[in-house]
């Protein structure tokens, strides 16, 4: 039972990350034209940079992603299969994996090439600091 629920658990981890990549993606990209200086908060950007790096690194090294290892080992451990899972576990599991053909050379060239967008971005709209401003002084507006 608890296998079973850890399982889910990590699926759902491993859920966050995916979207977190993709969306920030999305959310940057939109955000310059948009003017969100949020979208340039240089610890978000670094952060969602490495994320798809380790991605891409993954897959151009031939590692499975020990979030899918994981993942597999729980619901063996279980003793489920991956149609016995609990319909989130199904859900999640189903809008990340997919069957496509000869996915050992396209997901590399996706990773690849996403991560390279990444990249584009921090030549279009590179990170800032945040610019601490001097506090005023008593007697002083801000």
């Amino acid at each position: 039972m608890w296998y079973h629920f850890l399982a889910d658990v990590v699926v759902a981890i491993h859920f966050a990350y995916v979207s977190f990549v993709v969306f920030g993606l999305l959310f940057i990209v939109a955000g310059i034209p948009m003017g969100w200086q949020w979208t340039r908060h240089f610890w978000l950007r670094i952060v969602h940079l490495v994320m798809i790096l380790i991605v891409a690194g993954e897959s151009l090294l031939g590692i499975t992603c020990p979030l899918t290892t994981l993942e597999y080992q729980l619901t063996a451990a279980a003793g489920v299969t991956a149609s016995e899972r609990s319909f989130v576990g199904r859900l999640l599991d189903n809008l990340m994996f997919f069957d496509c053909p000869d996915s050992s050379v396209i997901w590399p060239i996706i990773y690849v090439g996403f991560a390279s967008l990444v990249l584009l971005t921090f030549v279009l709209a590179p990170p800032r600091w945040k610019r601490h401003q001097a506090l005023p002084q008593v007697g002083q507006t801000a």
